[in-house]
């Protein structure tokens, strides 16, 4: 079963158990995909297109959580961090630090670079060995840059 045939089961699912939170999510995700089909002409979009629009919902939702925080908007902040629990069920774990540094220190010596003009070619190496998996470019970015200060 496909992501996008998965949001659909589980967006029938959510209606019959009457579930609030997680049936707006899903319709919201929902509608966000039948417009990329719409600007595409695709029948169905692949898993990858379906998990850049999860992973950037994820994101918005957890951006939003902050401002609202911020604006000491705790209702509101809660609603938000609620949906990106029902976004992040669909998106798999997201790699973890100690991951990516040992692919920063192996992308380094393979590469056999020294110094910040080559954080590009790290990068590429390192986004390349994780891609369709769950990683944060800026946590890459800020470990790419201190091993190469380092060095």
């Amino acid at each position: 079963m496909t992501l996008q045939e998965t949001i659909n089961t589980d967006l029938k699912t959510a209606l019959k158990a009457k579930d609030e939170t997680v049936l707006g999510t899903l319709r919201l995700l929902k509608a966000e995909i039948q417009y990329e089909l719409t600007k595409t002409g695709a029948s169905e979009l692949s898993d990858t297109a379906v998990m850049q629009i999860l992973k950037s919902n994820f994101k918005r939702r957890k951006d939003t959580a902050v401002e609202y925080d911020k604006a000491n908007r705790p209702d509101l902040s809660s609603k938000e961090i609620q949906e990106a629990e029902v976004i992040s069920r669909y998106i798999p774990k997201e790699v973890s630090e100690e991951e990516i540094s040992i692919a920063v220190n192996e992308a380094i010596v393979e590469l056999n670079v020294s110094g910040a003009q080559d954080m590009g070619k790290v990068m590429g190496k390192v986004m390349a060995k994780f891609k369709g998996q769950n990683i944060d470019g800026s946590k890459v970015s800020s470990l790419v840059k201190q091993a190469l200060t380092a060095r």
